[in-house]
């Protein structure tokens, strides 16, 4: 019998059922043969143990569950499938560029940008709109347009339970973050394994580097997973009922730095990431944003760059489908007020399943990508102000714009001059480190991945 202490949090109420339930609706699998245990373990009142026991054993045929007929979409999560669906015309972006000063700066852009954008929705991680949005009113920052700050009138403090924390005016580097913990795992695992890194090399670093509370939600699954034994990629398919949610995406973004110019070389090593906790799209949103940003190494058009990542992910999937709906809406001309309420509209941010998945996150991502205007500051706000996972949205937007601009073109206040060029992690043994030298360690390695000729 599992032992509670070992899946934690996973199981301890009826979110992770709601969450599979949800899932499986997504994926469009026939639950008509589950149903009633779903509803029976729902009611309250089962001994821990039975109601952990029956969970797990419902997990265990929820994922064997067949497709309905006449479901709308193509979403394999093997490599060789994905590439297969992928649209048959993807953007001519220009030759991957020599590796340069240039490159070594937009290395450092991308780097910064991430912090930035990452510091910025951190203090409101979890929070939802109903109190971050009349906060920002009450402390004059509305709409958003700069850090948060906790120094506000006592008043306020109490009604919006601000407690010391992560507050842009109480900080003097980039906390410790999952959004830059995994940026950094895969700068250090491609130190040490180069181009030919495998998910079992990540798998492997976690488990020797990464606290087990350091992680969430499919991290933590598969983590748990890889703990019992259990081998990529069938860590990412057991007992997970987080297998789309926003993990995989946040762990992303070193691959498009890795790669400059190169977004299939960068989606492919997402792939390698994102299959040890993830399908389908939980997948494709890493693959989407690591290729987003091997193409920002070349391009500086956002609508490109969004083209760019689309083309390594299949065509026929939800998460492409949700994209081009937003890129809709910015075509029409609908204001950036306007998207916000669509967003709200489609996804109910009090269900963790929409609040945390990787299709309603990366909705927000393109919203702000499209309605920023290429800088860094109205790109973050932009990502951050819709609430859902505003630390993650803040982070990959901010990653991207920076990778585009470069360091020294990125404003120093009000944004990178708070970083103080400083990361806090939880990795073992980098628990404080210069940005400024894992840009240039990033920079060595692409070096050495892409020789010159």
């Amino acid at each position: 019998m599992s032992n509670p202490w070992i899946v934690g949090d996973i199981f301890a109420d009826q979110q992770a059922l709601d969450t599979e339930w949800r899932q499986c609706q997504d994926e469009g699998r026939d639950l008509s043969s589950v149903a009633d245990e779903f509803e029976r373990l729902r009611a309250p009142g089962l001994p821990f143990e039975k109601y952990l026991r029956d969970a797990e054993a419902l997990l265990d045929r929820t994922i064997a569950l067949p497709t309905l007929r006449g479901h709308a979409y193509d979403e394999p999560s093997d490599l060789a499938g994905i590439r297969a669906a992928r649209p048959a015309h993807p953007p001519v972006l220009p030759a991957p560029p020599p590796i340069d000063d240039a490159v070594r700066d937009k290395i450092h852009g991308a780097w910064l940008g991430r912090c930035c954008g990452c510091l910025l929705g951190k203090p409101i991680e979890c929070w939802l709109s109903d109190r971050i949005w009349p906060m920002l009113q009450a402390t004059n920052n509305w709409p958003l347009e700069r850090y948060i700050e906790g120094n506000v009138a006592e008043e306020i403090r109490k009604r919006f339970d601000m407690h010391p924390g992560w507050w842009g005016d109480q900080v003097e580097c980039m906390p410790e973050d999952d959004d830059t913990n995994y940026t950094m795992i895969a700068l250090e695992i491609m130190k040490a394994q180069g181009r030919d890194f495998t998910s079992h090399d990540i798998a492997r670093f976690w488990l020797q580097n990464l606290p087990l509370e350091h992680t969430f939600t499919a991290e933590r699954v598969a983590y748990r997973n890889l703990a019992m034994m259990i081998q990529p990629p069938h860590t990412a398919t057991f007992r997970n009922p987080y297998r789309e949610w926003i993990g995989a995406q946040i762990r992303a973004d070193f691959y498009g730095y890795a790669a400059p110019g190169r977004p299939e070389i960068a989606a492919e090593w997402a792939w390698r990431d994102a299959s040890l906790t993830h399908v389908k799209n939980g997948i494709y949103g890493a693959m989407w944003v690591a290729a987003m940003l091997a193409a920002a190494a070349v391009v500086d058009d956002i609508e490109t760059i969004i083209d760019a990542g689309l083309a390594q992910i299949p065509a026929r999937c939800r998460l492409t489908e949700a994209i081009h709906d937003v890129r809709t809406w910015h075509d029409e001309g609908i204001a950036y007020d306007v998207a916000l309420e669509r967003i709200h509209q489609r996804w109910d941010e009090k269900v963790k399943h929409h609040w945390c998945h990787t299709i309603s996150n990366a909705q927000i991502v393109v919203i702000g990508l499209l309605w920023g205007n290429g800088e860094l500051g109205p790109t973050i706000c932009r990502a951050v102000q819709p609430c859902f996972d505003t630390d993650c949205n803040g982070a990959t937007t901010g990653s991207i714009i920076g990778m585009i601009a470069g360091a020294a073109k990125l404003p120093a206040e009000p944004w990178t001059a708070r970083l103080n060029d400083t990361l806090c992690t939880g990795i073992a043994g980098q628990h404080k480190v210069r940005i400024s030298d894992l840009a240039e360690q990033s920079f060595q390695l692409v070096e050495r991945l892409w020789p010159r000729d």
